[in-house]
């Protein structure tokens, strides 16, 4: 079977009767030629479906205009409203993104960051700034430019666009001790390579010490990012030592929880009250709706391209940005109930 031949500049330029000089200042500075010129440009490149050459270009500029973003995971929603407003704010600057996954594996995520460098990608986003040594080596190295969110640390010289997961969980924390509730519970993610659900982890159990007066924090269990795990989560907490209020690492554990709670007939929030993290659009069709923080995922997404960009640019001046969180109060957080029973479930 005959394929066509990929349409060339040069085929562009003989249909439109220009010169292929004038294809490239078509291309990389269109205000250079007059409207009619670009209009015949246009149409021929539309008639051939032509496509610029990126890597001629890239080897003209020493860049592909192409940035990667490494995520932990695709499979709910914590990430997405972020990493699309970090695509769109690059696409309005000409910037193309590649996503790759993780799953939470830090040998998975150098490969996938070796991959994007290899094919070109001129900077990074990642994810919380927990990585093995090695991985730090190889961007230090490659002098990869990159920045990290969903955090409010990065190292020196480097730079975050996130927000204090720790101060945010501490907050959520607090607002249940104020409503009476002094035995919590946490399910927390996975805290190995993963230092935002440890500091979310260490901001429940700052606020239960700093508050005294008989709070405890009666157990806290890890579990991935899934419904049925934040299910099961819950039935090993209310076996054990019983809480009126249970702080979860995110939505999904949470509505993994009320979920079970309700197979079990536990009533939230007259029994136990639980509260999310990230508000996703999960958090307000579950019923009731999830009382959680607001993670800023579209200004973060924003600021990382910004910030990005900047250090693509060379451009002084740049810095992390630190952004707020926003407690949503929601129907599964009410006051600590007098019946809450201080046992087990048996």
């Amino acid at each position: 079977m005959n394929r066509k031949s990929t349409p060339t500049l040069a085929d562009v330029a003989r249909l439109a009767g220009v010169s292929t000089a004038s294809i490239s200042r078509a291309l990389n500075s269109p205000e250079k030629l007059t409207s009619t010129t670009r209009e015949r440009i246009q149409a021929a490149i539309d008639e051939l479906g032509y496509t610029p050459n990126f890597g001629g270009r890239a080897l003209a500029s020493n860049r592909t205009e192409t940035v990667g973003a490494i995520i932990p995971s695709m499979s709910n929603a914590m990430f997405a409203s972020g990493l699309q407003a970090f695509q769109e704010a690059l696409s309005s600057e000409g910037v193309n993104l590649l996503v790759a996954t993780t799953g939470f594996d830090p040998e998975v995520e150098l490969r996938q960051i070796k991959a994007l460098v290899s094919h070109g990608a001129d900077g990074l986003l990642l994810i919380g700034n927990d990585r093995p040594e090695k991985t730090w080596d190889f961007i230090d190295k490659r002098q990869v430019a990159h920045v990290v969110a969903w955090t409010n640390q990065a190292r020196p010289g480097q730079f975050f666009v996130g927000f204090d997961n720790e101060a945010a969980a501490c907050d959520a924390a607090r607002r249940a001790l104020a409503l009476g509730h002094r035995r919590l519970a946490m399910i927390g993610g996975l805290s190995v390579n993963n230092d935002r659900t440890r500091a979310r982890r260490d901001g429940v159990m700052r606020a239960v010490a700093e508050f005294g007066e008989g709070a405890v924090l009666t157990t806290v269990v890890e579990a991935e990012y899934r419904l049925d795990a934040g299910a099961e989560a819950f039935s090993r907490i209310m076996s054990t030592q019983r809480p009126s209020a249970i702080v979860c690492a995110n939505d999904v554990l949470a509505a993994g929880a009320m979920m079970r709670a309700r197979d079990l007939g536990i009533d939230v929030p007259e029994d136990v009250s639980i509260i999310g993290f990230d508000d996703i659009g999960l958090a307000s069709v579950v019923t009731p709706p999830l009382a959680t923080v607001r993670v800023p995922q579209l200004a973060m997404g924003r600021e990382a391209a910004r910030v990005l960009l900047a250090l693509l640019a060379s451009t002084s001046g740049v810095s992390s940005v630190l952004l707020p969180t926003e407690f949503i109060a929601r129907g599964s957080l009410g006051p600590a109930s007098r019946r809450v029973p201080n046992r087990p479930l048996t």
